[in-house]
């Protein structure tokens, strides 16, 4: 199957609220975009990609994120495991919005299963408190 690439609005609502939500402030909506992807044969459920340094300089642009589902593989998680992996993927944005990626591990912290567990928690929590 060729690759094919579109956009994912349902992603990219559902990216921006868990970072509103979470209180991601540095993130900036207008320039994280979600794309849904079919026919990859990656094992990711979903990537993040950057737009590098040397891009932004050379073409003067702004740093710019994008969140990469692939289809086959993220379409059929549940929302709570859908909701965790975009809550990963936003966790690679530094804080800076600078184009650049959060390692997995840096410094004292890690971008881990427990990591996510915790920042789910507290994103349920807050809807919930926002909802009741």
């Amino acid at each position: 199957m060729k690759m094919r690439y579109e956009h994912a609005p349902d992603i990219q609502q559902r990216v921006l609220k868990i970072a509103r939500v979470l209180r991601m402030d540095y993130v900036n909506p207008a320039r994280v975009i979600c794309i849904r992807s079919y026919g990859s044969t990656a094992r990711a459920l979903a990537r993040i990609w950057a737009f590098p340094k040397i891009f932004q300089v050379a073409l003067n642009f702004k740093p710019y994120y994008i969140i990469e589902v692939i289809s086959h593989l993220f379409d059929r998680l549940d929302e709570v495991e859908q909701d965790k992996t975009l809550i990963h993927e936003l966790l690679h944005v530094p804080k800076t919005f600078s184009g650049g990626l959060v390692p997995h591990a840096y410094f004292d912290k890690r971008i881990d299963r427990k990591t996510v567990e915790e920042l789910y928690r507290r994103y349920i929590s807050q809807i919930h408190a926002e909802s009741g």
